[in-house]
This record gives structure tokens, C-alpha cells and sequence, in this order.
């Protein structure tokens, strides 16, 4: 049976022993080219069903965390929007340096959702006005046939008008990389600008400031 090429889960199956019986009965049986193949082919093939199976279930349990998450979180009221604003443009957004020339708002991600939360934050925590939010794209050389679908992207997906893209800038590609975000569902780096803004972004820093002041000392 063995020298058939048959696995040793397929004897045991006619052969009621142990398993470790039946390795040691047949630890001098050799197989057959052709018959070492057909073993090699089954393992790869259990090999291919488990990792399937495995990330059913990864995918299966992600989705269920995802939505046990989501339904947690309810409304934002005005108050912690206003927070989770600031705390992303801390985290993401340019800084004023005390020894160059006065500086202005300037965000910047690969995230629509984030870009959209913090355009919304913008007009609704800091009552900026539309008129004085633009964005410029920034992306690779090698996607230069998809600008207009990047802006599409942008546009459709955050709530900015076509208008509010100001400018489009290339990024040299580099070939060293080992980012993976060189795909099809990549549209680019979009910065988030507004005008006459340097005063906000001293307002920024003092509410960070206050953040820590307030809170844990952390000078």
C-alpha cells in the first residue's frame, strides 16, 4: 500500500494501528519517483486547504471584532470631536518652527477617511470656511496616467470639490522600497492646507499645550 503511494492517513484507514506502529513498519519501504510525487502533491495540497482554512478563519474572527467595535461607538458629540481633531492633527500635522516664518494648518495622509474627518473638523470644530481649504496631491511618477482618477478618488471620497486640488506633485519612485502600498487601491498622499491660517495653528499648539498642562504634567 505504501509502495502505491498511498499516505499514511489513507492506510490507516484500512489498517487499524497506531500511527507510530505504522511508521516504524514502514521506515525501509522506498517510494517510486512517480509515487513520491503523488505524497508530495497530497501534502501541498492539505498544506494549501489549512492556510485556506486558517484565513477564513482569521478573516472570519477580524470581522466579527470589527463589528462588535463599531457599534460601540456612538454619535460624537461636539466636544469629542473637537478632541479627536486635535489629537489627529498633533499626531499628522505640520508643527510651527519658532525659528522660520510664520507657518499654516497643514495636514497630511494617505487615508480618505482621515482626510475627510479632518476637513469635516476644519469647518465644524474650527468654523473655517470652504473657501479657505485647498489640497495638493502628491504621487509617484510611475502613476502619472491616474492623476485624474486620484483626484476622482480624493474628491468622491472626502467631500472636497475638484476645485480644492490645487496642485499636483511627482514623487520620484524608488525601486529600493519596501513599501507595499504600490497598488492599484493607492491614490496618492493628499495635504490639506488652509488659508490664513497661521493664527489656528498657534491656537493648535495651545490646545495641545493645555492637553498636557491639564492632564499628566508632561511639560
Amino acid at each position: 500500500m505504501r509502495r502505491s503511494g498511498l499516505t499514511y492517513r489513507e492506510i490507516l484507514a484500512q489498517v487499524p494501528v497506531a500511527k507510530s506502529t505504522l511508521s516504524l513498519w514502514l521506515r525501509e519501504v522506498h517510494l517510486a519517483q512517480k509515487q513520491a510525487q503523488r505524497l508530495t502533491k497530497k501534502r501541498k495540497a492539505a498544506q494549501l486547504r489549512g492556510g485556506a482554512a486558517r484565513r477564513r478563519q482569521r478573516l472570519e474572527t477580524t470581522t466579527s471584532i470589527v463589528e462588535q467595535s463599531r457599534i460601540q461607538i456612538k454619535k460624537l458629540n461636539s466636544r469629542e470631536l473637537w478632541l479627536i481633531g486635535l489629537s489627529l492633527y498633533w499626531a499628522e500635522g505640520s508643527k510651527e518652527k519658532l525659528y522660520a516664518g510664520a507657518s499654516g494648518v497643514d495636514f497630511s495622509n494617505t487615508d480618505r477617511r482621515m482626510i475627510a474627518f479632518f476637513t469635516h473638523w476644519l469647518k465644524t470644530s474650527c468654523n473655517i470656511d470652504t473657501s479657505r481649504i485647498y489640497a495638493h496631491l502628491y504621487i509617484h511618477e510611475y502613476q502619472k496616467d491616474r492623476v485624474a482618477e486620484a483626484k476622482r478618488h480624493w474628491t468622491e471620497k472626502t467631500g472636497l470639490l475638484p476645485a480644492q486640488i490645487t496642485g499636483v506633485y511627482f514623487k520620484r519612485h524608488n525601486l529600493k522600497s519596501r513599501r507595499h502600498s504600490f497598488t492599484k487601491e493607492y491614490y496618492g498622499t493628499l495635504r490639506v492646507r488652509v488659508r490664513r491660517s497661521s493664527g489656528l495653528m498657534r491656537q493648535i499648539q495651545g490646545w495641545v499645550t493645555g492637553i498636557c498642562d491639564h492632564n499628566w504634567g508632561v511639560v
